[in-house]
């Protein structure tokens, strides 16, 4: 039997900007003041993240990767909220974040070596100014709450410059909320005013628990008890999301302290491929969310407008493209060296490392076939 999600869940409080039927509304306190090219790229952004899903998932289940976490039916809260993210900002991630990570300029070939067990993550944090892809749930958040921290103390936040002031921001699931790391991190922002903007993406599960289970009131109002203002917005509106994540980004950088977000939005795919969905919620309930899809409802808006006709050819083109790069990728990502891993465990190799590295080493020697 499956646990009782509404299928119409209480948008009254949203923040939404554009209609799942890709109409654009005004809301009070919230506004979207891009050009048309500015959402064509938003459009773009969320189209290839979602064949970097596509492909990531298929991999898998070619036998090419160990793992994969679907980002499917999220690209609007991730892709809307990473374009309010400036290149001096910080961005932390989940292991779900494949639209944050592209945004942020990581090349997505980076994303695969982690669930092909290649790599520990694959890319220079301070370069693309975002995190490696946090896999325990909920640190990456006293990571982000230690980071602003260090921003505040290197006076990089009040001054009204825009090349100068920084926030940070970090991401993480409805699960998430209930961590001691999660609460903790909101204590410590709220304490000291801390600038990070703390990014909820409500896909409505916890794995396999309704996040109805995890709170009988909307995720956002967590941020009361911790003085932080929030705000809920319809996370498979990628407008509201860059609108919403723009205003609390700036709020940070101006020393005005932390802000949280939710953003309504449904994971449709499995938590990870070694998960079977269907086991837990109906399939009218993921019905009902394939027809508020963040792409198709901006796809809407784009015909509407009549004039992107060989971009969004040119993007399909694109899109295939990108799934042979990935492809060819992982066929290519070389084995690991077994040996360094023991040298990325601390700053300086201890020698009960050293001695453990050489004893696996000669293990590796001995070859599996002499091995008892």
């Amino acid at each position: 039997m499956h646990p009782s999600l509404p299928t119409a869940p209480d948008e009254s409080d949203l923040v939404r900007l554009l209609t799942p039927q890709g109409e654009r509304v005004h809301h009070p306190e919230a506004s979207w003041s891009g050009t048309d090219a500015d959402l064509l790229a938003l459009h773009r952004d969320m189209v290839l993240t979602r064949r970097i899903d596509t492909e990531g998932y298929a991999l898998q289940r070619h036998g090419e990767l160990g793992l994969w976490p679907p980002c499917l039916g999220q690209e609007a809260a991730q892709v809307g909220t990473a374009h309010a993210v400036r290149s001096q900002d910080m961005a932390f991630p989940t292991y779900r974040d494949h639209g944050v990570a592209w945004v942020r300029g990581v090349p997505p070939e980076k994303l695969l070596g982690l669930y092909r067990g290649t790599d520990l993550g694959g890319w220079d944090p301070h370069e693309h100014r975002t995190a490696l892809p946090s896999i325990i749930i909920g640190a990456q958040c006293l990571h982000a709450s230690g980071y602003a921290m260090g921003i505040v103390m290197d006076d990089a936040v009040g001054h009204g410059d825009p090349s100068r002031d920084a926030a940070v921001a970090v991401y993480l699931g409805d699960g998430a909320t209930a961590q001691g790391d999660t609460l903790e991190a909101l204590s410590w922002a709220a304490a000291f005013s801390l600038p990070v903007v703390f990014v909820i993406e409500n896909n409505q599960y916890a794995i396999s628990t309704v996040t109805s289970r995890l709170s009988n009131v909307p995720l956002v109002r967590r941020a009361d008890g911790f003085g932080i203002p929030g705000v809920r917005v319809d996370g498979n509106d990628v407008l509201a999301c860059q609108a919403v994540m723009e205003a609390a980004m700036q709020r940070a950088r101006d020393g005005r302290g932390p802000t949280v977000i939710e953003a309504v939005t449904y994971r449709r795919g499995a938590h990870t491929t070694s998960d079977d969905p269907s086991r837990y919620r109906a399939g009218e309930e993921t019905e009902y969310w394939e027809k508020r899809d963040p792409i198709s409802r901006v796809r809407a808006l784009l015909d509407s407008i009549g004039t992107f006709e060989r971009e969004l050819a040119e993007l399909d083109a694109e899109a295939d493209a990108l799934g042979e790069r990935l492809r060819a990728a992982c066929r290519t990502l070389p084995e690991p060296d077994l040996a360094a891993l023991f040298d990325l465990v601390h700053a300086e190799t201890t020698p009960e490392l050293v001695e453990q590295r050489d004893a696996a080493v000669a293990w590796r020697a001995l070859g599996a076939e002499e091995v008892v």
